[in-house]
């Protein structure tokens, strides 16, 4: 397979590039494969919809044949939903893994669903660790499910995946991975992880644009999946089965961002796969993170919680720093940042997926020196407090 190119072209239309987890910045060629209409119905698009499954599908490896992928249309939380409703039980519990806000988000939907739910939370960035899961299922033995966030952006932490996954084999119970913003760049592989299911979106890793999440799940677990969804239009094994049956989705598809998906797939391949995808980020993150500590910026988390996905930086406490100032002059010089989830200090967050390189992540460091002069900010540090934070994850 070839290599992605030394530098990725700047975006053709000129628009900035998206420092985010999703919408990230896409290639010319995801955004021209949305110029042609496509009939849901029509035998060209039953077929592209099958290969948007069968692709994603392979992205598991080894042990893939055990499971499908079920799309959903709508935004990643959509699909998050329908995984919980459709997969949790009414008469256990689920446990809910919570370091940041889409673990609350998961919680919060079940409290919708109206499953029972215990939670398991880390504050704002702590990861779960295997012996105290272990523990809270050896001691509810109601509980038969549990959720993990694979890698959660609210503070850009990677959670340790196969640590919970061996934790909750061991126990006996079922596992599953909202990987929303990090398959495709980061194995989710059966043949080292027990998991029944998994979610994602289209405009995450694999470069696509908004407008539909999926669901990969164990064929089995599909199965028995029948009549568990509290939705009509949330119910996975309800589009599963209309799709088995007709090739079709049950309502209306977004047929440009199927098209758009198809392209960054055959991205996704020819770059390397998720080795060569997953590498890619790691350089970025690599490259900014060294280029703005230099500054004097410091990371929430140390080196073995960086995710090569999104990066947690605190803002400094020098008066003359303002994050909306920062915001705007960061924008005019063309990238758009991504405001801070943390609760304790104040922060903000520097995206490294999408179509960018390492030669963009140093334009960021370079245009993030250039505006500190600007704004009169004459050190990066940041407050007491903030390394305090970060102490007690190291702890």
């Amino acid at each position: 397979m070839s290599q992605s190119p030394a530098v990725l072209p700047k975006p053709k239309c000129g628009e900035p590039y998206l420092l985010t987890p999703g919408p990230l910045t896409t290639s010319i060629e995801v955004k021209e494969a949305m110029l042609r209409d496509w009939g849901s119905w029509d035998g060209d698009f039953r077929a592209m919809t099958a290969d948007l499954r069968h692709g994603l599908v392979d992205l598991l490896g080894t042990g893939s044949e055990a499971y499908d992928c079920v799309p959903i249309q709508g935004s990643g939380t959509f699909a998050v939903e329908a995984m919980l409703a459709s997969f949790t039980p009414k008469d256990k519990k689920t446990l809910i893994l919570s370091n940041g806000a889409y673990g609350k988000r998961a919680a919060e939907t079940m409290a919708y669903l109206g499953r029972p739910t215990e939670v398991l939370d880390k504050g704002d960035y702590l990861p779960p660790r295997g012996p105290e899961v272990a523990a809270l299922l050896q001691a509810d033995p109601v509980i038969s499910h549990v959720l993990i966030v694979h890698c959660e952006t609210s503070s850009g932490i990677l959670n340790p995946l196969k640590e919970i996954s061996d934790a909750v084999a061991a126990e006996g119970r079922t596992l599953l991975i909202d990987s929303m913003s990090a398959f495709g760049a980061i194995p989710v592989e059966p043949s080292s992880l027990k998991f029944e299911a998994l979610v994602s979106s289209a405009n995450k890793c694999i470069e696509g644009v908004p407008g539909f999440g999926f669901v990969i799940a164990k064929k089995t677990a599909l199965e028995a999946a029948e009549g568990n969804s509290h939705s009509l239009s949330l119910d996975v094994h309800a589009q599963w089965a209309h799709m088995e049956k007709t090739g079709q989705w049950r309502f209306t598809p977004p047929t440009h961002v199927v098209a758009a998906f198809l392209e960054a797939l055959r991205a996704h391949k020819t770059e390397g796969g998720i080795a060569a995808r997953g590498a890619r980020y790691s350089n970025n993150r690599d490259v900014m993170v060294s280029g703005m500590r230099s500054l004097g910026f410091e990371t929430l988390l140390d080196a073995e919680w960086l995710s090569p996905i999104i990066v947690t930086f605190f803002c400094p406490a020098d008066p003359a720093f303002s994050f909306p100032k920062f915001y705007d002059l960061m924008k005019e010089r063309g990238f758009i940042l991504y405001p801070g989830k943390l609760t304790v200090v104040e922060s903000f967050r520097v995206g490294c997926i999408g179509q960018m390189d390492e030669q963009v992540m140093r334009a960021v460091v370079a245009a993030a020196n250039d505006v500190l002069k600007e704004m009169g900010v004459t050190s990066a540090a940041p407050p007491a407090e903030a390394l305090k934070e970060r102490a007690r994850l190291a702890a």
